[in-house]
């Protein structure tokens, strides 16, 4: 069974989608998208700098047209009916409700934009951050938090935790760091997945009830537990009550074990999610799909060849 993910914020790099505008039906689909949302995702995926598409209001829309452009080729041909199953990781769930049928690439894109401006609003409110915990004991970091009053974001598996909530929280949590872990702050906006994103979740109700839900078409699990779900709207009810709750990826991995994965491949901007499955899904072969030259690998892989 092969699996697609996407990648959430924080994958995207300057000049990611050069390689691929240079064929004019990618270039087309892009412009047309960026028409859609009102933003040059055309500049911001070839020239703008890093600090400009680390903008939640730009990185989100990016990484989700990112991946919708990747999958347009991937799926083309026929292999869309051979593939086992979607997952996305935090805003790259959008992506993956639009690859297995629930939304169409035009309200994906305006869901996404929507989920941009909303939680950089929330952000907006307080300083408030995210650091990425590498090894340690679970609980214990659980404890440690509680105590800080900081918030668990991300369970990313493979020994990868990340953290978010009050930016002087996150200094003393940094400087006194629990024993065997390696904390890496993160350039992000603000504590998304937890308390301070709740002003964004009423905002999104709203936004979501307009949009047409279809029931999945391909197989696709969620963030919040692992678990697979048939209901196109109860993914997207999903989505929104998302932005304040952690993601839970490692339950994701675990699903996908349990489920039968044989190969994944990930979407541009591709690299991430493939990293965390060669520590959490050892011996499951990947492609991460960075530019148009991977994509007969991953070709390779849906037809099993």
């Amino acid at each position: 069974m092969i699996v697609i993910v996407a990648p959430g914020q924080g994958s995207q790099t300057p000049g990611f989608l050069d390689p691929w505008l240079a064929e004019k039906r990618f270039r087309d689909q892009l412009g047309a998208m960026s028409d859609a949302v009102g933003i040059d995702l055309i500049a911001h995926g070839t020239t703008s700098d890093a600090d400009t598409i680390r903008d939640t209001r730009v990185a989100q829309p990016l990484i989700v047209a990112a991946g919708l452009l990747t999958a347009s080729a991937l799926l083309a041909d026929g292999r869309r009916e051979k593939v086992g199953g979607v997952a996305g990781h935090s805003v790259g769930e959008i992506t993956a409700a639009a690859v297995s049928g629930i939304l169409s690439e035009n309200d994906a894109v305006a869901f996404v934009r929507e989920r941009g401006q909303a939680m950089a609003d929330a952000a907006a409110l307080e300083p408030t951050g995210m650091s990425a915990v590498l090894g340690g004991d679970e609980v214990a970091l659980l404890e440690r938090l509680a105590e800080l009053g900081l918030q668990p974001a991300n369970f990313n598996g493979g020994g990868q935790v990340v953290v978010a909530g009050a930016m002087p929280a996150l200094a003393e949590f940094a400087a006194n760091p629990l024993a065997g872990t390696r904390v890496i702050p993160l350039q992000v906006a603000g504590a998304f997945h937890t308390r301070y994103m709740q002003p964004a979740v009423g905002r999104l109700e709203l936004f979501a009830a307009g949009l047409e839900k279809n029931d999945p078409t391909i197989p696709i699990w969620t963030n919040r537990d692992g678990s697979r779900i048939n209901s196109g709207s109860h993914f997207v009810e999903l989505m929104v009550g998302q932005v304040s709750s952690p993601v839970r990826w490692d339950m994701s991995m675990a699903a996908l074990a349990a489920a039968g994965v044989t190969g994944i491949i990930e979407l541009a901007p591709a690299g991430a999610l493939v990293g965390l499955a060669k520590r959490a899904l050892k011996g499951i072969p990947s492609v991460a799909v960075k530019t148009p030259d991977d994509l007969p690998a991953a070709f390779a892989m849906i037809d099993g060849i």
